[in-house]
């Protein structure tokens, strides 16, 4: 007798599920397959099952923003690749989309500064090297002191003063931008050793690329205020 009541439950309850199969199949048509039935089974019975699909429709959905966005920009490969990691907490959401790029771009921007701060104390450095590459040093710190200013503006951006903050973002990346163009530009003679010049390409040319795509993602958020 003790085992009658379960019994009778777990027979109960394997007659509930047959029953709604059987009314899931009658109310369908009849061209769907077993594996469709038994799936619309599943979503009308299993609330996890409901809700891990949510999540991989949601998943692709943020990573297709991250893929979108990144096609706007000049450089899309880039891109995508260094923030379709965070599609999950960017959320298709512009605005977290331009402050995540803006602190990424500053943490790269500011790695980038002690880069070529320890080049100029590399042993053998010409003075024909020497000069532009401390004037790159200025400029890279130049371009974290404006990165630095526009995160703060951009996390308090809401509001009635939107346009006046915005235009203050744009301002500082673009002049972050021009930094970095100038660094360059200060390396561009051919007389300078190959390997120094290297060093610094490697260094400022993701820097600016990542301010590039920066500018791009806070245009985009911009336009969609108007």
């Amino acid at each position: 007798m003790s085992s009658l009541f379960p019994n009778i439950y777990q027979s109960f309850k394997l007659f509930s599920r047959k029953r709604k199969i059987k009314e899931i199949k009658m109310a369908v048509s009849p061209h769907f397959s077993l594996a469709a039935i038994f799936t619309l089974f599943l979503f009308t019975t299993n609330p996890n099952y409901c809700q891990a699909y949510r999540k991989v429709l949601s998943s692709d959905t943020n990573t297709e923003f991250i893929k979108t966005s990144c096609a706007a920009t000049t450089y899309p490969d880039l891109c995508f690749a260094s923030f379709s990691s965070y599609a999950t907490e960017i959320q298709a959401d512009p605005k977290i989309l331009a402050t995540k790029s803006l602190n990424l771009t500053l943490n790269t921007t500011l790695s980038a500064s002690q880069n070529l701060t320890e080049l100029c104390k590399t042993q053998g450095i010409k003075p024909t090297e020497a000069a532009p590459l401390h004037d790159c040093v200025e400029e890279i710190s130049d371009s974290v002191d404006e990165l630095t200013k526009s995160i703060p503006e951009m996390e308090e951006i809401e509001g009635k003063s939107f346009a006046f903050r915005m235009s203050d973002i744009q301002t500082w990346v673009s002049a972050a931008l021009t930094d970095e163009d100038t660094c360059m530009d200060g390396f561009s003679e051919t007389t300078m050793d190959g390997n120094v010049k290297a060093s610094v390409r490697i260094v400022i040319v993701k820097v600016a690329q990542l301010t590039s795509i920066s500018l791009a993602f806070i245009n985009q958020y911009a336009r969609t205020k108007k």
